[in-house]
């Protein structure tokens, strides 16, 4: 009997070990599912944004992500295909059936009638970003040259100088707006800042002129990227300014 006894103990025993293994071996091949890779959701194209109405939306002619690191894709998807394309469709909506809807948008801003805040934000709204993506491009910045170059040099003393006042009067701008290099009743050029969509060419904005240059410091154009730090946005503008179409745009403000 104590043999028995002893047999079957020695059976549990094997058995125990033998389910102990199976249990090792099912652990070691079981596979812990690696984490879910989260994708940055996919660019859109610029060229597919549209507006709707007589003015349409300037071609960026680069795409969201051509200027980075100095402005980052999603801020320049977001500012154009959110912001720029609603200041469109709203000036359209506002000059829909008037005489408006015959004229320029330059003819519009000269024009203004600065109690109707409707239309001087759209209208402005509409022409400021046209000019902000026409003075920007990738693998730009440098210094310009030719005729612009001279003028900056007399009228501001040095290229230098021209960078202090145009960087001051954007850092300046309290709250939204933009700052501008603007030409004159003289055919100088100068430096001033305006509030919110406001610009050179409306009338008692404090400023008067052509721009040829311009900088939008609205936190919509850099906050997603340099959250409070407006001034580093600043300094890095001047990485991506295109100064032949500035200076093309000088060349017409001066030759009228």
């Amino acid at each position: 009997m104590k043999n028995v006894k002893m047999f079957f103990s020695a059976l549990v025993l094997v058995a125990s070990l033998q389910s102990c293994k199976e249990k090792s071996d099912l652990q070691e091949v079981v596979e812990v599912p690696e984490a879910e890779k989260t994708e940055a959701p996919a660019m859109g194209n610029p060229d597919d944004v549209k507006a709707e109405g007589k003015f349409q939306m300037v071609k960026l002619g680069y795409a969201y992500d051509a200027l980075e690191p100095y402005i980052d894709a999603k801020t320049m998807e977001t500012h154009y295909s959110k912001h720029h394309v609603g200041y469109t469709n709203k000036l359209n909506k506002a000059i829909a059936g008037t005489p408006l809807e015959s004229k320029t948008i330059e003819e519009i801003l000269k024009g203004m009638d600065m109690e109707n805040k409707n239309l001087r934000n759209n209208a402005g709204g509409y022409y400021n970003h046209n000019l902000y993506w026409e003075i920007m491009a990738p693998n730009a910045g440098g210094e310009p040259k030719g005729a612009l170059a001279e003028a900056i040099n007399r009228d501001f003393g040095s290229f230098d100088s021209f960078k202090e006042k145009f960087s001051d009067a954007a850092t300046t701008q309290f709250g939204s707006g933009w700052a501008w290099l603007y030409v004159d009743a003289n055919g100088k050029l100068a430096v001033g800042q305006t509030p919110n969509q406001d610009n050179p060419l409306m009338p008692n904005v404090g400023i008067s002129g052509t721009p040829v240059l311009a900088i939008d410091v609205w936190e919509h154009a850099y906050y997603l990227h340099y959250q409070n730090k407006r001034p580093d946005y600043i300094s890095n503008f001047y990485h991506v300014i295109n100064w032949d179409a500035v200076a093309k745009k000088f060349d017409a403000a001066t030759a009228k």
